[in-house]
């Protein structure tokens, strides 16, 4: 979701004349779109924002702004702007659209704040993703209605909106012709969205009519909440050409103390009730999740209980953290909270348990044919070419560059703990 917010960001600075450079020095705007949904992101962002002080000395002509989730926390901006008063614009999540006029104030050699309280404007004034890419991220929904009792989102994203499917499927067709092949849609809970419709259109059915689009080869779709998850959705996927078979399932804890604490209105029967549904109907689907260890009040049996779902479910991936307080969130308020040495300890048991289950998930891959979508040169080996699984994984292979973009038959040779490797078949 930041990423597309950063999108959004470079497209509003691109119609206003500016161009993208990789020269941090002879910048004459720097733009920092932020996160806060755990303290690590916001202390980067700290130090970040402190070093361009330095720069902005050598070229007082910079402009710097700082946008997103950070600022819109209740208070941030008075306590930012008097930490770092070098910096010229700051814009909330609700108003990132209006960066346009922000950026004008602030050409004109004034400082400027605007950090809308609510969302004001429609929600089709946001530019949409930009074309001419591979794969594009697309919103179809914004905010959050689930006030999990650790998470800041509800509070900087708003409640949940979403956009109508006719602008949804406008815009993936639009982009489509300028040369996507994958989408990926996005929202803070995809499996909610259009509840607010009348009459009755979901996700399911957002997603049914986004496979109906002719040349889109790839759609997939992130977070979906466990509770939320219908069978319709998961035979909606099954019956697909282009959806992809791959959920990302957060279960966040396996015990239901802890969940029942997080607030996230459902127990560890009911999520292994969703992921055993999932393999009925997608016998070969893949699954990944995010797990939060050290949260208020987890004792050791708790998890355990985290540590038993964990070897239950084949997850192809799991993003593990450790839990971080959130100021303004139920959570950070708790008395009972664990100190950083268990947490510690528990998140590399945890991650010791999910290597070896990604690595035997990745190996029984092997000697097996799956269709790649070709993504480009490798990051770490340039000379060699990558690609996605519909599942998510990751595979390398020797080929020529004509190949970005399409479809092949790849071959798996080898497995790691993360990636594949393997050969284009005949």
């Amino acid at each position: 979701m930041s990423e597309r917010d950063a999108e959004t960001l470079t497209q509003i600075t691109r119609q206003e004349g500016y161009t993208s450079s990789d020269d941090l020095l002879n910048a004459d705007l720097v733009i920092i779109n932020t996160c806060c949904v755990r303290e690590s992101a916001e202390n980067k962002i700290l130090g970040k924002i402190g070093e361009l002080k330095k720069l902005k000395e050598k070229n007082p002509n910079l402009k710097i702004a700082i946008s997103g989730c950070m600022v819109q926390q209740p208070g941030a901006l008075e306590r930012l702007q008097k930490r770092a008063p070098h910096i010229d614009i700051w814009a909330g999540t609700h108003n990132l659209h209006d960066f346009s006029a922000l950026l004008h104030q602030a050409e004109q050699g004034g400082k400027v704040a605007e950090v809308w309280q609510e969302p004001k404007m429609p929600l089709e004034s946001t530019p949409q993703a930009e074309k001419g890419k591979l794969q594009a991220n697309v919103n179809i929904m914004y905010g959050c209605n689930n006030f999990c009792s650790y998470c800041i989102v509800p509070h900087v994203r708003g409640r949940e909106r979403s956009r109508k499917p006719e602008e949804i499927i406008q815009e993936i067709t639009d982009l489509v012709s300028s040369g996507c092949r994958e989408v990926t849609l996005l929202g803070q809970n995809v499996n909610s969205y259009g509840k607010e419709f009348s009459p009755v259109y979901d996700f399911a059915d957002l997603l049914h009519d986004v496979d109906q689009i002719p040349n889109l080869l790839r759609i997939r779709f992130i977070t979906s909440h466990p509770k939320d998850l219908s069978d319709k959705l998961i035979e909606t996927v099954a019956g697909g050409n282009k959806l992809c078979e791959h959920f990302h399932l957060p279960i966040q804890s396996g015990s239901n103390f802890i969940l029942e604490r997080m607030n996230r209105k459902y127990t560890r029967e009911y999520y292994l009730s969703r992921v055993n549904k999932i393999h009925e109907i997608l016998p070969k689907a893949s699954l990944t999740t995010d797990i939060i260890v050290g949260f208020p009040g987890e004792s050791e049996i708790d998890f355990e209980q985290t540590l038993e779902i964990m070897n239950m479910i084949h997850y192809s991936h799991a993003f593990t953290f450790m839990y971080s307080k959130r100021s303004g969130t139920l959570a950070a308020e708790m008395e009972d909270q664990i100190s950083l040495d268990v947490k510690k300890r528990r998140l590399q048991r945890l991650m010791s348990v999910q290597n070896v289950k990604s690595l035997a998930w990745r190996e029984q891959m092997i000697g097996n044919t799956y269709e790649i979508l070709v993504e480009g040169p490798s990051r770490t080996n340039p000379e060699r070419l990558v690609g996605r699984t519909r599942g998510n994984e990751l595979v390398v292979f020797n080929g020529p560059s004509e190949l970005i973009g399409s479809l092949l038959n790849i071959r798996i040779t080898e497995a790691g703990t993360w990636t594949l490797v393997g050969d284009i078949e005949d």
